[in-house]
């Protein structure tokens, strides 16, 4: 059974493989498929029309497989690598071991966000830009100037405290936790975060920064907190609605992938606590 372990707790040899892993996808053109996809998806979900992997209900089980389809990928070169979780209320700041040279890489240049160090840095010649919003070849952030902070336990915990999955009509209008969770109600949680790393994170083709995996492992981590602490609520809609996925509907690009096949993750793997990631 895969473990997801917070990337504050990986050994040096631990990023070394996830790192690695992570450069032969990209070598092998494996990666920027994983980046087009995202993109496509986010590009065509609309408040008013068809939505499957954001702005609904199904934003939570869709990026659950497709993580689950990532880190299946990143197995193939090495078994032993498994999804970092990013807890970004504890690991708060561009100091962060995160960001430090030999994972992530954090210096960017100020007129443009260029990463100039770590091993996805432009200068390391091994990850080139091939899908994005222009013609540069290099990965771009600028932590923190979008907003200035990151979410904050307490904004994460009353977001866990509301009782009910989604609401009509289950778009980025909605109430209920999903629509709080992703971002365009309230506190503004998931996308806020990738706001505040900028740069190809705040663009639809945000997997072109590896930390995209690690963020979204975290959300994955939150709802299954929220599934925890609400063991009477589970996905809505439960029945057919029209332009989003219900609780039995597939969901592309699979053929036959439900919101119902995600709602428990330890049938795929567990993390290194099962407790309250966000109680403070």
């Amino acid at each position: 059974m895969t473990v997801r372990k917070s990337q504050a707790k990986l050994t040096a040899e631990e990023k070394r493989a996830f790192t690695n892993a992570l450069l032969e996808l990209k070598r092998t053109g494996v990666y920027d498929r994983y980046v087009d996809a995202h993109n496509a998806f986010l590009m065509n979900d609309s408040d008013l029309g068809t939505r499957v992997g954001h702005r609904a209900p199904s934003f939570l089980p869709w990026h659950r497989r497709f993580l689950l389809g990532f880190e299946a990928q990143l197995q193939k070169v090495d078994p032993k690598v498994s999804l970092p979780y990013w807890d970004w209320t504890v690991d708060r700041t561009p100091s962060s071991s995160l960001w430090a040279a030999d994972f992530m890489g954090g210096t960017s240049r100020a007129r443009d966000g260029q990463v100039l160090d770590g091993p996805f840095s432009y200068g390391a010649g091994k990850w080139p830009i091939t899908v994005g919003v222009d013609q540069r070849q290099y990965l771009r952030r600028t932590l923190g100037a979008g907003v200035p902070e990151l979410p904050t336990k307490a904004e994460v915990n009353a977001v866990l405290a509301m009782p009910e999955y989604d609401a009509a009509p289950w778009n980025s209008t909605s109430n209920g936790f999903r629509n709080h969770l992703e971002g365009w109600r309230g506190a503004n949680i998931h996308n806020r975060v990738h706001v505040w790393i900028g740069g190809h994170m705040a663009t639809a083709a945000s997997p072109n920064d590896p930390v995209f995996w690690m963020h979204h492992a975290f959300i994955d981590m939150l709802w299954a907190e929220w599934q925890r602490r609400n063991p009477k609520s589970t996905y809505l809609p439960a029945t057919a609605t029209k332009d989003v996925v219900d609780l039995h509907g597939v969901m592309s690009p699979w053929t036959d992938v439900t919101p119902a096949d995600m709602l428990d993750h330890r049938k795929f793997y567990t993390f290194d606590t099962e407790g309250a990631p966000a109680a403070g």
